[in-house]
């Protein structure tokens, strides 16, 4: 809770600069405006009349959009203006809070709450924050949370590795994908781990050749029936996900994963 109210300081200094600043940004516009304005009521043409200008000339020009030569000083004084308004746009854009800082900040705060949370969990997996709360480029209310939950007592592998690679204390799948979709498999139980999780245990199925599979929609209606923390709501499961809404207002989805081990995808 308390990096919570850390990541809602975060945003709300970002409010408060975009509140006290609005009269800067309208002022920035006009201002912009203004010159441009004053640059045409100079004798100054646009580039589509230089383009003709010159072409009626015979000159060349160095870009293809129709912009004139560098040595020009009406270009020099072009390229300054666009210049200063690619940087007054960077200005607003920071107090706006989708600033290379405060896109930062995010990415920091967001990292640190998956640590925090892998801490609680006591080595039974690590928690990872994806999508667009990872990449700092949503506020804190805008956006549901992409929280992966790794489980550490898990591992799959692919065909030509060796199991006995890992330790006995983890349940090995090995990944078998000629009988699947493109992109899917299907996760043979290749050993048992010493200890296994009950909701691993309960979704193991019988694949009609003598192998266990584990079945996926067993697990996550199993991990779906895990108790939330107070004051979630868990909603229907949306495909790998188990969407909840902490105090009315925060969203997330969570999905339960595995570790997956392939050199073959790893040397590419």
């Amino acid at each position: 809770m308390n990096l919570d109210a850390t990541i809602l300081q975060t945003e709300s200094s970002a409010t408060i600069l975009q509140k006290e600043s609005s009269a800067t940004i309208c002022s920035t516009s006009h201002v912009l405006r203004d010159s441009s304005l004053q640059t045409f009521r100079a004798g100054e043409q646009p580039y589509s009349s230089v383009t003709h200008t010159m072409a009626k000339s015979g000159r060349s020009l160095d870009e293809p959009e129709g912009i004139p030569r560098q040595d020009s000083v009406s270009s020099q004084q072009d390229l300054v203006q666009w210049d200063n308004a690619s940087v007054e746009t960077g200005t607003v854009m920071s107090w706006l809070g989708y600033g290379s800082e405060i896109i930062q900040a995010r990415k920091d705060a967001y990292r640190e709450y998956g640590r925090l949370w892998t801490a609680l969990a006591c080595g039974a997996g690590t928690c990872i924050i994806t999508g667009s709360k990872a990449e700092g480029l949503t506020r804190y209310l805008k956006s549901d949370r992409d929280i992966m939950f790794v489980h550490s007592t898990v591992i799959c592998i692919e065909d030509g590795v060796n199991a006995d690679n890992f330790s006995r204390e983890i349940t090995v799948f090995r990944s078998y994908s000629r009988m699947s979709y493109p992109g899917h498999c299907r996760l043979l139980l290749e050993r048992r781990g010493k200890t296994i999780h009950p909701n691993i245990k309960d979704a193991l199925c019988d694949d009609w050749y003598g192998q266990e599979l584990l079945s996926s929609d067993l697990y996550g209606h199993d991990c779906s029936k895990v108790p939330s923390a107070e004051g979630a709501m868990q909603h229907d499961r949306a495909g790998p996900s188990t969407p909840l809404t902490v105090s009315g207002i925060l969203r997330g989805d969570v999905v339960h994963a595995f570790c997956y081990y392939s050199p073959s995808i790893l040397s590419k």
